[in-house]
């Protein structure tokens, strides 16, 4: 086995541990949150908290791990998400919902730094096959999908304190991708990378390749969070059990990691954005089955649809963003990138909880049409830009 498949492995596992620790807080924080909330419309604020933590220490992240090296970064950041597990493991012990939300925050970072696996692959793998060592990374949250809700349903009830036996599970899987992290081998950043930061962001900011890049990375995850965050609230209110809720948002996390194992190829054959498109338009096609029903069926194939729309969208988005900067821009450019994304799934993750639960499951997939439709407009657009582009300089 090559060094480059060697290192995509071992990032792909790290990113299992992360999304068996992320799908498991899908599967609980809105749960708690409403458990522990004052008030209902506050229930999925312990999600909107991860979000923010991430959304702080993003760009943050980026330029630590420019300074110390990716490797350095990534353990560290690992290593601050068990604090907040056991943050928030104690609030639920305590009952204390505001611990609760300081907790998830705290979490938060592990989540920021995680993020930039997929980063990491890309740095190490060839111009070829970049894409596919991107998607491969992201395949690793296949592992999640399976583990983590799945665990969830055996350690939610563990404890005497409800879903504390979950929170301390996740620093299980913390300490597994530390102990992995330790064994890859990213180069950490050259003395003259460190040194420069190349163009200004606003130069960066303005390729029609890096607009499009962000605004589909954002929307796609942040029309995802927003019906999925709201999801478990939904079934419980239409009647649904846990272990229902637990099963459509496992099948859902799998959607969303499992056409990794093919989405680089597609990129390779068909090209980055009508692989974006395509992704766009499923998740249209989840949003028209979510309004259709309330059945356990609908919720599944709903959040089936989500999940694959959203790879196609985000490998697609990733890729496309490594087109747009240089060695030396990488840590602004990605975390203006994934601000960007955190930005929206904070707005996607604090009007969920409001949205379901003051006006109904229905008008919440409504919503998600608007930034949608902006992506759909988007892609075509720069398809046709770029045809331009090319027609000029072969004249």
């Amino acid at each position: 086995m090559s060094s480059i498949h060697r290192n995509v492995l071992l990032l792909a596992a790290c990113q299992a541990m992360l999304l068996t620790n992320n799908s498991t807080l899908i599967a609980i924080n809105a749960l708690a949150g409403l458990a522990l909330a004052p008030a209902p419309l506050l229930a999925t604020l312990p999600v909107t908290c991860w979000v923010l933590g991430s959304a702080l220490t993003t760009v943050p992240a980026s330029f630590y791990m420019k300074r110390v090296g990716r490797r350095a970064g990534l353990v560290r950041g690992a290593g601050v998400g068990i604090i907040g597990a056991l943050a928030c493991a104690t609030a639920v012990w305590l009952q204390n919902f505001w611990l609760l939300c300081a907790g998830t925050l705290v979490w938060g970072t592990y989540n920021a730094f995680g993020q930039y696996y997929r980063f990491a692959a890309a740095e190490v793998a060839s111009v070829d096959f970049r894409a596919t060592a991107i998607s491969l990374v992201l395949a690793g949250g296949l592992v999640g999908g399976i583990l983590g809700p799945t665990t969830s349903r055996y350690t939610v009830d563990l404890l005497d304190a409800k879903f504390m036996g979950a929170y301390l599970g996740l620093i299980l899987f913390a300490l597994l991708a530390i102990a992995l992290l330790r064994l890859v081998e990213v180069p950490n950043p050259a003395a003259e990378e460190r040194a420069t930061s190349g163009r200004p962001m606003r130069e960066i900011a303005r390729q029609p390749k890096f607009m499009v890049a962000v605004l589909c990375g954002a929307v796609g995850y942040g029309v995802m969070n927003l019906l999925m965050t709201s999801t478990p609230i939904a079934m419980g209110a239409c009647g649904h059990p846990f272990g229902d809720a637990a099963f459509v948002i496992s099948s859902h996390v799998i959607a969303m990691f499992a056409p990794s194992f093919v989405t680089g190829a597609l990129i390779k054959r068909f090209g980055v954005l009508p692989v974006m498109f395509v992704g766009a338009l499923l998740n249209g096609g989840a949003i028209a089955t979510a309004v259709s029903g309330i059945s356990v069926q609908h919720f599944w194939l709903s959040l089936v649809l989500l999940g694959v729309g959203w790879n196609l969208l985000y490998v697609g988005a990733t890729a496309l963003l490594t087109e747009t900067y240089r060695p030396e821009e990488r840590a602004k450019a990605q975390g203006a990138n994934e601000f960007a994304i955190f930005l929206m799934m904070l707005v996607s993750s604090l009007s969920s909880g409001m949205i379901v639960t003051g006006a109904g499951w229905e008008l919440l997939n409504l919503a998600a049409l608007l930034p949608l439709g902006a992506v759909v407009i988007a892609i075509p657009w720069l398809a046709i830009a770029l045809r331009s582009k090319r027609a000029v300089a072969g004249a």
